[in-house]
């Protein structure tokens, strides 16, 4: 399956061993990942901002994310669809790459539930998910 996931769970997956960082390892493993330069970008930041990591780390974090990923351009999709703008560019990444799941902590994309044929979940939910079969 193709999957998006959002900067926070790659954020998370950085930040410490957990959930996300075993989500991660599962869709690395059995599934491909969709990105985007927005995403690519996002993390970046936050990795710098939030997290204060080296540049030259970094660098090597957003190198490694390039290479297990397949970058796309994000689709088109309208304003109306997402309280949050920047949420747009997720949901956009996510039909750009024809991915069927995103991956969020995002309560503002978690409330859509899903966006056309795109599924939208916690990392809970897609590990409980995985864990269904």
């Amino acid at each position: 399956m193709r999957v998006v996931l959002d900067t926070n769970v790659i954020i998370a997956a950085f930040a410490a061993r957990g959930l996300c960082a075993d989500v991660l390892e599962v869709c690395l493993a059995r599934h491909t990942i969709v990105m985007s330069g927005h995403i690519l970008s996002e993390v970046e930041r936050n990795l710098i901002r939030k997290l204060r990591l080296p540049k030259d780390t970094v660098e090597s974090a957003i190198s490694y994310l390039k290479e297990i990923s397949e970058v796309v351009e994000p689709a088109k999709i309208e304003h109306s669809q997402c309280r949050d703008k920047d949420d747009i560019k997720i949901i956009g990444t996510a039909m750009g790459g024809g991915a069927g799941i995103i991956i969020t902590g995002d309560g503002d994309l978690l409330t859509l539930k899903h966006h056309r044929t795109v599924r939208i979940l916690t990392p809970r939910a897609f590990w409980e998910r995985l864990k269904d079969g």
